[in-house]
């Protein structure tokens, strides 16, 4: 590891107890005038959501003014997680009321772009609706970095992720997608972002005027994407992770990691033909083939996974419309 990098990761690696102190935290975000919106994306997260609302409201919005607009956007939930969530005290919206003009794709990448056109903050913080664990330190450790460091534009989590059986909590683990397929993909193509110790985690706070700059996929591949168009565009200086210590969430089975897989390949390979690492692209498949053993027999199912992806946002009439009349 060269020096450059040896001074990055002391630079711009923090721990949430580093920003423990939310009054001057609040007094900083003031200083500089900052609005900060939270957004939480949704899809049938009834179980969750209303604990997570009810503690970074009443931590992060009553007791210390950190957090000015905390908005809950959904994919079109059929449980009851837009009540709960409006029940606790938080902005409900689905995000096919977001843009209608636009038309409405399904995925949480789309929750995230639309978030852009419909919270009013120059900073955006992103947290998954699933932590079992919850604690304001999910918030305030992300979006302290940006109030405290100009230079800074996007911050990324990183935890312990235990793997949540039924019988238990497992003591490590988790992560299996980022140490399998991203970080060997990151040390072949773009060895200093495999600086960055969990470039899938759900949790990420950026500022406004680099989150409507670039294209968002609409699934598996939307924190990859933010990651490489990113690095391209600023360089690894823009970035800077929080050690959040501990995540305990709901984990996903191996078939559905292997379909996260094979959308963020897509996705990682149009960006290496976009930024002339590949001389020739060759039309990638649609279909996740994968095997399942029925009566004994192993039956091949395939699966289309397409990886659309959105616009930057600041290429929208109606965010720029928005934006000129605010």
């Amino acid at each position: 590891m060269n020096k450059i990098n040896e001074n990055w990761l002391e630079r711009n690696t923090f721990h949430h107890a580093d920003f423990w102190d939310l009054i001057k935290l609040v007094e900083e975000k003031e200083k500089k005038g900052l609005k900060i919106s939270l957004c939480i994306p949704t899809l049938n997260e009834e179980k969750t959501i209303g604990k997570e609302v009810l503690i970074l409201r009443s931590e992060l919005m009553e007791r210390y003014p950190l957090i000015d607009e905390f908005a809950v956007i959904d994919s079109g939930s059929k449980d009851k997680t837009l009540e709960v969530a409006k029940n606790y005290g938080a902005d409900v919206y689905l995000a096919s009321d977001i843009l209608p003009e636009v038309g409405d794709k399904r995925g949480k990448g789309e929750n995230l772009w639309k978030a852009i056109h419909q919270l009013k903050g120059d900073i955006i913080c992103y947290v998954d609706a699933d932590i079992s664990n919850i604690h304001p330190r999910f918030v305030y450790g992300l979006v302290a970095p940006l109030i405290h460091r100009d230079e800074i534009s996007y911050v990324k989590a990183f935890y312990d992720r235990p793997l949540n059986y039924s019988s238990g909590l497992r003591p490590s683990g988790g992560g299996r997608v980022t140490e399998i397929l991203i970080r060997p993909l990151f040390s072949l193509f773009f060895p200093e972002l495999s600086h960055i110790i969990q470039p899938l985690s759900g949790e990420y706070a950026a500022r406004r005027e680099v989150l409507e700059k670039i294209p968002f996929p609409i699934g598996y591949g939307v924190e990859t994407s933010h990651l490489l168009d990113l690095y391209a565009m600023h360089g690894l200086e823009t970035f800077a992770q929080t050690d959040l210590d501990r995540r305990v969430h709901r984990n996903q089975t191996t078939n559905a990691l292997g379909k996260m897989s094979f959308g963020i390949l897509q996705t990682f390979f149009n960006r290496l033909h976009a930024q002339g690492k590949l001389d020739r692209m060759p039309d990638l498949e649609t279909f996740y083939r994968r095997f399942e053993v029925e009566e004994g027999k192993y039956h091949q199912l395939a699966q289309e996974v397409i990886e659309e992806e959105r616009p930057p946002m600041i290429e929208v009439e109606g965010y720029r419309n928005r934006m000129a009349s605010s």
